[in-house]
């Protein structure tokens, strides 16, 4: 069976052949280049950690107690609901099958 293309899926695998090699070598280097450059820093850990820290929103302690209760009631809310749903589907339970 000849080829049609004049050959042209072998110079496209060379060509793709070529960009994979440029490209692991290009991972190769990079993957150096970060490992020269891996050691801890705890200076530069601690100003970066300034950093994002000074980009937090810290709220007023008003703010502070008022979403805390509303968190604190909604779990009393949400424990009560289940707690007497339990027992309403615990009651049917008995009725069905006691």
């Amino acid at each position: 069976m000849a080829k049609k293309n004049g050959g042209k899926d072998s110079k496209k695998e060379a060509v793709a052949d070529t960009k994979t090699k440029v490209s692991a070598s290009d991972i190769k280097q990079a993957s150096k280049e970060s490992e020269q450059s891996a050691g801890f820093n705890l200076v530069e850990f601690l100003k970066g950690t300034k950093e994002e820290l000074d980009k937090v929103y810290w709220p007023s302690r008003q703010q502070l107690v008022s979403e805390s209760l509303a968190v604190i009631l909604m779990v009393i809310v949400s424990a009560a609901t289940i707690y007497l749903v339990d027992n309403i589907f615990g009651w049917a339970a008995k009725q069905v099958f006691g």
